[in-house]
């Protein structure tokens, strides 16, 4: 069970190990991961309680701020975005699509957590940074309704930290859609 995570993103590989060193000696925590990220980014995911989540985080940023691109924490996140990040999640193709795009990863899963906690949609996808130019990409599922509050809270979020790219919802998918997303 995951009690809060943190995930902080730097720009530099050398300088995130570094920092990934720095957190899990500067409180209690446990990594979840911490790797190399397109592109030519380092991200790491710490697991703890929300003070020492807290704590980590910020003693990272005191220290490598100049090197960070994006750092966030989340108490209580739902478990949704914890299935959907490690690939163990599986989600309808039905209902309308919502979609967020974010500069991070930080910010994909923070959003990804607003989206889901506004209101009654399912996460269909979360991908972070791999094969996407460090992007992150949310894609919720359910009613028109509910879709259109989830991306307008996440995407409000992305936009608030100034890492927003773009956001739709597409009310009925073409099913050859379904098939190719």
């Amino acid at each position: 069970m995951y009690q809060a995570i943190g995930v902080i993103e730097l720009k530099s590989i050398a300088k995130g190990i570094e920092a990934t060193d720095a957190a899990l000696k500067s409180a209690g925590i446990s990594l979840i991961s911490a790797h190399p990220a397109c592109p030519g980014k380092f991200e790491i995911i710490l697991t703890g309680t929300i003070s020492n989540v807290t704590s980590s985080v910020e003693h990272v940023k005191e220290r490598f701020g100049d090197k960070i691109v994006d750092a966030s924490i989340i108490g209580r996140i739902d478990p949704q975005v914890i299935t959907s990040l490690f690939g163990t999640h599986t989600a309808e193709k039905k209902g309308s699509l919502g979609i967020i795009e974010t500069y991070s990863a930080a910010s994909a899963i923070k959003a990804a957590d607003i989206a889901v906690k506004t209101s009654k949609v399912a996460i269909y996808e979360l991908r972070i940074s791999r094969g996407m130019g460090g992007k992150g990409i949310i894609l919720v599922t359910g009613d028109v309704g509910d879709v259109t509050a989830a991306v307008e809270a996440g995407a409000d979020y992305a936009k608030n930290q100034g890492l927003f790219n773009n956001c739709a919802v597409i009310p009925a998918p073409h099913e050859s859609l379904w098939e190719q997303i």
